[in-house]
């Protein structure tokens, strides 16, 4: 005996409503695998660019801002120290007061230079090349602010106790109180349509 046609409809109905409560659940697992795999490429871009900060601001305290206080070290100098990596250093009367003086005393930096974006107006910006085929990147830094001290910049190492290393002699110095600077770190992929870039502020004692 033939279903009526009343049982045949509903068991259409109920077959559609199950293909397409199936659809939907497939397309719900590819989209969250989908999200899930450009979240961990995103994440791994990001980490790229912090490691690249991390490795701009060990070079620019280690070596680069120590020439800054050379007599006589000009921007040929660099370029021709640190010829690897594209150095950039804005070798201006703005950084000559930022090395020395407190922020409120910075009378020739402007605006964008005394801003806190590491990418505006940055004192030093270079390129840190990425093993191929990964992209490099571009790092910049900027002293956003100081506090002077009294380091020596005449090629004695000062002890804890106010002593000097190389010292010969028996003048009493006094406790060596290090200058604070602020500084803010940019590194960013370079790589077209990537957006990640990681920024670090750093209080270094010189």
């Amino acid at each position: 005996m033939a279903a009526p046609c009343s049982e045949k409809g509903a068991a259409l109905i109920t077959a559609l409503m199950l293909t397409t409560l199936s659809l939907v659940i497939a397309m719900a697992l590819l989209s969250t695998i989908i999200a899930g795999t450009q979240v961990a490429a995103s994440q791994k871009r990001y980490r790229s660019a912090l490691t690249s900060a991390h490795g701009g601001l060990d070079l620019f305290t280690s070596e680069i801002l120590p020439r800054l206080f050379q007599t006589g070290y000009g921007s040929s100098d660099f370029q021709r120290d640190f010829a690897g990596i594209d150095l950039k250093v804005t070798l201006d009367p703005c950084l000559q007061q930022k090395l020395t003086l407190r922020r409120a005393e910075w009378s020739a930096c402007n605006e964008a230079q005394a801003g806190p974006d590491p990418a505006q107006a940055p004192e030093t910006s270079f390129r840190l090349a990425g093993e191929p085929p990964t992209a490099g990147f571009n790092v910049s830094t900027k002293i956003i602010d100081t506090v002077p001290g009294n380091t020596d910049r005449s090629g004695y190492y000062l002890l804890d106790s106010g002593g000097a290393v190389a010292a010969q002699d028996d003048v009493i110095r006094p406790q060596h109180v290090p200058a604070m600077y602020n500084i803010y770190v940019q590194g960013t992929r370079e790589e077209v349509g990537s957006r990640e870039k990681a920024r670090l502020s750093v209080l270094y004692a010189y």
